[in-house]
């Protein structure tokens, strides 16, 4: 299963043990900074953007 882990860094503790956990358990993980989301909430047509 592929997971994402919302986090606004990759080194805090509890973000690294949920990436451990989860690969320990076969999942494909990523981390994604919750910084790098932007959210345009027109009317009837929600888009959620993500910029690496």
């Amino acid at each position: 299963m592929k997971l994402a882990v919302l986090s606004c860094s990759s080194k805090c503790y509890s973000t690294r043990r949920l990436r451990e956990a989860a690969q320990q358990r076969g999942h494909d993980v990523k981390v994604l900074n919750t910084l790098k989301f932007a959210i345009d909430l027109e009317e009837g047509h929600p888009d959620l953007y993500f910029n690496q």
